[in-house]
C-alpha cells in the first residue's frame, strides 16, 4: 500500500508537470522571438533561419510545478487519509531531498542562458560546472563511493570517490550538452535515459528519484514534439536547458551507483548496476569521449566545436533530423540490450561491464570509422547508408504535417 500511496504521489506531479509546460511553452516562444534570444544560422549550424533557444525554461518550469505538486500532495494526503478515517500507511515522497539538486539544476540553466544570449568561454563554464558538482557532493553527502560489485570492489574511500564524481558528473553535464545538435535528439535521448532510470528506480525503492525521472520524461515531451514537428512552435533546448538536462542525467548515475541507493538487493542477484548505468549513458558518453580525444590529437582545445559528432555523421550521410534522433537512439538503446542479454545469461558484473564497453566502442568511434572508411571508398555500403538515410526524410509526408498542424499554434 505504502508503495501505491507513492506511485500516486508520482501521477499527481506527472499530471502537474505536463500541464505547466503545455501552458508555458508558447508564452516562451514569444518572449524568446522577441527579445531576439536565438540561435543565428551560420557554416557549423543545421538550421536555415533563427531558432528560439529558451525550450529549457520550459522544461524547468514543468519540473518545478512537478515538485511543487509533490510537496502539496506531501502535506495534503495525511490530512485527506484522516478525514475518511482511513488506516492507510502513507510515507511521503520528502522532495526537499532533491532540493539541492533543484538548485544546481537552475544555477546550470542560468548559466546556459547566459551563454546562448552572450557567449561564456568554455573555461568559465568548466569551472562553475566543477564549483557546482563540489558544492552537491558535499551538500548532499553522495558520491561514487560504491562500485556496486564491479572487480570485487564495493566501498571506496572519499579520496578515491569525490574526484570520482567529479569527473563523471561534469563529464556527463558535457556530453548531454555536445550531443545537442539536431531537432529532437537531446531531448528525446533525455526522455529514453529518464524512462531507463525510472524502472530502475522503482526496483530499488527509490521513489523520490523515480519521481524525477517520472517529471523529467513529462516535462520533454511536450518540448520534443516542438522541436521536432513544429514550425512555427519549433524551439531549442538551448545550452541552459542541456546543461540542466546533464545535472538531471549525472543525479540519476549517482543516486544509481552511491552506497546505500538500495541498488544492492540488485547486485546480489547479479545485476550489474554500473554496466547498466555505463549502457544507458552510452553513447553521448561515448562520443564526446571520441570527438575530444581527436581534437586533442588534432592539436586543438578539446572544446573547440567541429562537425565530427555522430550526428554530424548521419546528417552528412543524408538523414534527416528525425532520422539521425532515432537512429542514434537505436544505437544507444542496442548496447542496453547487449547488456541486458548478457545479464539474462548468467555472466559476471565484471563480463557486463566488458561487454558494454565493446558494444559500446564498437557502435561509436567503431562505427564513426566504418563509414568515413567507406565514405572515401564510395563503397556499396555507404551507397547503401545514404539510400537509408534518404528514406528518413518524412517532413513532406501526409502524417508529418498533421502533426505540425497540431503542435504548432493557431
Amino acid at each position: 500500500m505504502v508503495d501505491m500511496m507513492n506511485l500516486i504521489g508520482v501521477l499527481v506531479a506527472m499530471l502537474a508537470s505536463l500541464l505547466a509546460v503545455i501552458f508555458v511553452y508558447p508564452r516562451v516562444v514569444s518572449f524568446a522571438m522577441k527579445r531576439r534570444i536565438v540561435d543565428n544560422p551560420d557554416a557549423r549550424k543545421l538550421q536555415r533561419n533563427p531558432v528560439p533557444v529558451m525550450g529549457g525554461v520550459a522544461v524547468f518550469f514543468g519540473l518545478a510545478v512537478g515538485l511543487f505538486a509533490v510537496g502539496i500532495y506531501d502535506v495534503s494526503m495525511p490530512l485527506i487519509l484522516d478525514a475518511l478515517a482511513c488506516e492507510v500507511q502513507f510515507e511521503p515522497l520528502n522532495v526537499v531531498g532533491i532540493l539541492p539538486m533543484f538548485l544546481a539544476m537552475s544555477i546550470m540553466l542560468g548559466v546556459g542562458i547566459a551563454d546562448d544570449v552572450s557567449g561564456l568561454s568554455p573555461r568559465l563554464r568548466f569551472i562553475i560546472e566543477i564549483a557546482m558538482t563540489v558544492m552537491l557532493i558535499f551538500w548532499t553527502k553522495t558520491s561514487l563511493n560504491d562500485f556496486q560489485g564491479l572487480w570485487g570492489v564495493d566501498m571506496v574511500p572519499l579520496w578515491v570517490s569525490v574526484p570520482l564524481t567529479i569527473v563523471a558528473v561534469v563529464g556527463v553535464i558535457n556530453a548531454i550538452n555536445l550531443v545537442d545538435g539536431v531537432d529532437g535528439l537531446s531531448s528525446g535521448y533525455c526522455i529514453m535515459a529518464s524512462a531507463a532510470f525510472g524502472i530502475l528506480f522503482y526496483f530499488t525503492g527509490d521513489y523520490l528519484v523515480l519521481m524525477l525521472c517520472s517529471l523529467s520524461v513529462d516535462s520533454l515531451l511536450p518540448f520534443f514534439f516542438h522541436n521536432v514537428f513544429g514550425k512555427k512552435s519549433k524551439m531549442f533546448i538551448g545550452d541552459g536547458g542541456s546543461l540542466m538536462m546533464g545535472v538531471v542525467m549525472s543525479t540519476y548515475v549517482v543516486s544509481a551507483i552511491a552506497s546505500g541507493s538500495g541498488s544492492e538487493k540488485l547486485v546480489a542477484n547479479g545485476f550489474g548496476v554500473v554496466p547498466f548505468t555505463l549502457a544507458v549513458m552510452c553513447v553521448p558518453v561515448f562520443d564526446t569521449v571520441r570527438v575530444m580525444i581527436m581534437r586533442i590529437l588534432r592539436g586543438t582545445s578539446p572544446f573547440h566545436p567541429d562537425k565530427t559528432h555522430l550526428h554530424h555523421l548521419f546528417i552528412e550521410l543524408g538523414y534527416s533530423h528525425f532520422g539521425t534522433t532515432i537512429s542514434e537512439l537505436l544505437l544507444n538503446i542496442m548496447v542496453i540490450m547487449a547488456w541486458y542479454l548478457t545479464y539474462k545469461l548468467g555472466a559476471s558484473i565484471d563480463v557486463q561491464f566488458y561487454v558494454v564497453i565493446g558494444v559500446g566502442l564498437l557502435l561509436t568511434a567503431g562505427f564513426y570509422k566504418f563509414v568515413k572508411v567507406n565514405q572515401v571508398r564510395n563503397t556499396a555500403i555507404f551507397r547503401l547508408l545514404q539510400s537509408f538515410g534518404k528514406k528518413t526524410h518524412f517532413e513532406e509526408c501526409s502524417g508529418w504535417l498533421r502533426l505540425q498542424e497540431i503542435v504548432d499554434f493557431k
